[in-house]
């Protein structure tokens, strides 16, 4: 095992964590397996997160705090530790999505990134083979915290109606899936519409995008290929994703309509529990 003595605290927040988490234990004169007790977790798992061998949760920092009394040091250190744990390209966006006040997305694959229950987004981040799965799914479930804040940000939502009838994790982890997203239908501010296959061509046959608006900083479009993010405020740039982004909200479902064909992929693709399980092959 690592000592954490030689690692650099400044390296980054996840050796800053790990570093602190030691000294605060120390400083209690708590040995890893009293420590683990107190917390209720193996003292093996304190050691892997002070040698940065394991990425914290949230829940873990809370009972930090609470267990060694360090005024939510750890529960303020563990947000930014999750987003040190995004893919590097990710992270400006990530930032970025956490200051905005306005998001409008169009999705053409995927059920979008803030509204992904923990098992859909498990299936598909799963699909790239990460060396740390359960570092990325913590991360991605920390940025839907935004959502949870007393003014989140206004988010409408457009899916394409193939992403209801994509498979991800299969039928249970599906319907499971539609139904958190109908839990958004009248919500004050976030909005889900569906983009119904019988649309045909529409404004963004070329895919996926998102705008964001800020309070003082210029609007930026977001868009990414097989590798790679690409974040641009060009004014041109803008001004077309959101000319299109209208086209797309003007030719989709009211937010009823979209409840309602939501639900009925729902009862009537996923409800049949008779039929083999699907499941998606990476």
């Amino acid at each position: 095992m690592a000592n954490i003595q030689s690692l650099d605290p400044t390296a980054s927040p996840l050796a800053y964590y790990g570093w602190e988490l030691r000294r605060q234990r120390e400083a209690h004169g708590l040995k890893q397996g009293q420590l683990g007790e107190i917390i209720f977790c193996t003292g093996s798992l304190i050691g892997q997160i002070e040698t940065t061998k394991k990425v914290p949760t949230r829940d873990f920092s809370e009972r930090v705090d609470a267990a060694l009394g360090t005024d939510g040091l750890f529960s303020r250190l563990i947000g930014l530790v999750l987003r040190s744990q995004l893919p590097n390209w990710f992270q400006p966006y990530a930032e970025m999505e956490a200051k905005a006040t306005y998001i409008s997305t169009y999705q053409a694959q995927l059920i979008y990134g803030l509204l992904q229950t923990e098992e859909y987004a498990r299936a598909v981040l799963a699909t790239g083979m990460p060396d740390d799965l359960e570092g990325l799914l913590a991360a991605r479930m920390e940025r839907q915290r935004i959502l949870e804040r007393e003014q989140p940000p206004l988010a409408w939502v457009i899916l394409d109606e193939a992403v209801l009838h994509r498979p991800i994790g299969g039928r249970e982890v599906m319907r499971r899936q539609l139904e958190h997203l109908l839990k958004f239908t009248g919500h004050r501010w976030q909005q889900v519409q569906v983009l119904p296959n019988s649309t045909g061509e529409h404004a963004s046959l070329a895919g996926s995008f998102t705008v964001m608006r800020f309070e003082d900083d210029p609007d930026v479009v977001y868009t990414e290929d097989l590798i790679s993010g690409h974040v641009t405020a060009n004014p041109e740039t803008v001004r077309e994703a959101a000319l299109r982004y209208a086209r797309l909200q003007a030719t989709a479902l009211s937010v009823e309509d979209s409840a309602a064909l939501i639900t009925r992929v729902m009862e009537e693709r996923y409800g049949d529990r008779s039929q083999p399980e699907e499941r998606t092959v990476a």
